[in-house]
């Protein structure tokens, strides 16, 4: 008879909901509110970058200023040890500023910079809605 593995003691890497990894994932940074990072970006200290798919950048617009990056390039473009990265990518203390449309992919998009020792990256809350929702510029 053959049983479904399922978790041991030898297995710590216990199943865990979307909800409950963002929680985690959060925990780890401040995230940024829309206007933060609006006065962040305009004062240079922070590089605004859009992961959303080319359709939402077409019905909704774009953020003037932001840095457009396919989310599954994300790492590639933004490691400064990269061989593939993007000329914005100077160093691992530039803080980047992951935007998704509504905020919850670019957690987990932020929490993989991190993992490359980009530990300024953050993402907005509530993503690009939030941002146009606040009145800040789009184009």
């Amino acid at each position: 008879m053959s049983a479904t593995p399922g978790p041991t003691s030898r297995d710590p890497q216990q199943p865990v909901g979307i909800d409950t990894l963002l929680e985690r994932v959060r925990a780890g940074y401040k995230r940024i509110e829309p206007h933060e990072a609006y006065e962040a970006a305009r004062a240079g200290d922070a590089l605004l970058v859009d992961i959303r798919y080319a359709a939402l950048r077409e019905r909704d617009g774009l953020i003037p200023g932001a840095l457009v990056v396919e989310r599954n390039e994300l790492e590639w473009r933004l490691d400064p040890q990269g061989s593939h990265r993007l000329p914005e990518a100077t160093s691992h203390a530039l803080r980047i500023v992951v935007i998704c449309n509504e905020g919850y992919a670019s957690s987990l998009a932020a929490q993989s910079l991190h993992q490359l020792g980009l530990h300024r990256a953050t993402d907005l809350v509530g993503g690009f809605q939030a941002w146009r929702g606040a009145g800040l510029p789009v184009v």
